[in-house]
């Protein structure tokens, strides 16, 4: 139970973050063990301990946090600064009051995580833990009755289509995601979900009108432009995919792994179009990326990622291939590769 759960948590960090808090926890843990030698009497050796301590803290939740969605980090940061407030006071300005001030943190993190505790409905955690016992028929039994009493919900259909998506119904989720586009036509996640889900069945017209409509939506997201041009990579619109992965890194995507398959998909593209420099340059990228590329491997592994696989497991199969010069820069724009990623697997 313990593995299972330390295996999520290094698998929701990625690679890079979960060595980064490896390495802070490990080296002001070392730091604090040495002062140990200098007496641990000394007021000034107890002070830098709990600067130790602190950064830790601080170091930790700046990890964390960065992997969190933006409406968790917000409430995690009201619920946590204050009270780091109250501790660095303590250690730094009043260590006299500093077991009243690290008491009234405490109770300052308790009572936040009641005051900005998170608005998500009974059933959503419900379905979830039916999620994790990978029992996929009853999480989706959950939220139909949810959509039953509340239909106009777009958010519920979001859920239910996810569900279904991983449970393999992929028509019924393409169901859900057309009724969120029509119940919240500005709704850039409602055509980016419709889009993976007609790309999942092979429906590449399909996927690619729903990934245009959501950039349109949110021209400055790189979530739109990655999926967009993902699918462009798919159906060969070389000159489309340059467009719109290389705006994509320019908006700073944030994860490696998401990186990695931008330079594979630029890569291909510049192959295709006969500019073997610039296919280069983007092979080079690709190979710095090694951390995103663990990082897809570790979640493909997942039960829970088979349509996840279905759809990006040939292009990170590409990735590992290439880097092992098991394949050529120059293949990429071979008719058997571009089928093997133009099909999803069944």
């Amino acid at each position: 139970m313990i593995n299972r759960a330390v295996n999520r948590f290094i698998v929701f960090l990625g690679p890079a973050r979960a060595r980064m808090l490896f390495f802070l926890f490990t080296g002001t843990g070392l730091l604090s063990l040495m002062l140990n030698a200098a007496g641990r009497d000394n007021p000034q050796v107890n002070l830098i301990q709990s600067l130790l301590l602190a950064a830790f803290i601080v170091g930790a939740a700046i990890i964390i946090g960065g992997k969190l969605p933006p409406d968790d980090r917000a409430r995690w940061t009201a619920i946590l600064l204050p009270a780091l407030g109250a501790i660095v006071i303590g250690l730094v300005f009043l260590p006299h009051l500093m077991p009243l001030l690290f008491g009234g943190a405490l109770g300052w993190i308790v009572a936040g995580m009641f005051i900005f505790r998170s608005r998500v409905p009974m059933e959503y955690q419900k379905a979830i833990r039916h999620l994790r016992k990978n029992e996929y028929a009853e999480a989706i039994k959950v939220m139909d009755e949810l959509i039953k009493q509340d239909a106009d919900t777009p958010n519920h259909y979001r859920f239910r289509a996810e569900l279904l998506r991983l449970s393999g119904k992929l028509d019924r989720a393409r169901r859900d995601y057309q009724h969120m586009t029509e119940i919240a036509p500005d709704s850039a996640e409602a055509y980016n979900g419709l889009s993976e889900v007609h790309l999942q069945m092979g429906n590449h017209d399909a996927a690619l009108a729903a990934a245009a409509k959501a950039s349109e939506l949110l021209p400055n997201d790189w979530v739109a432009l990655y999926n967009l041009g993902m699918i462009e990579d798919r159906v060969g619109r070389s000159n489309d995919v340059v467009t719109h992965l290389t705006r994509a890194l320019e908006l700073k995507v944030p994860d490696a792994r998401h990186r990695l398959l931008i330079h594979l998909y630029l890569a291909r593209a510049y192959v295709r179009l006969g500019d073997m420099a610039n296919a280069q340059k983007q092979f080079d990228a690709l190979k710095r990326h090694g951390t995103g590329l663990e990082e897809w491997q570790k979640i493909l592994e997942s039960d829970q990622a088979a349509t996840l696989k279905l759809v990006i497991g040939a292009d990170v199969d590409t990735v590992q291939a290439l880097v092992r010069k098991e394949i050529t820069l120059e293949s990429l724009g071979s008719p058997e590769l571009t089928a093997k990623v133009s099909k999803p697997s069944s």
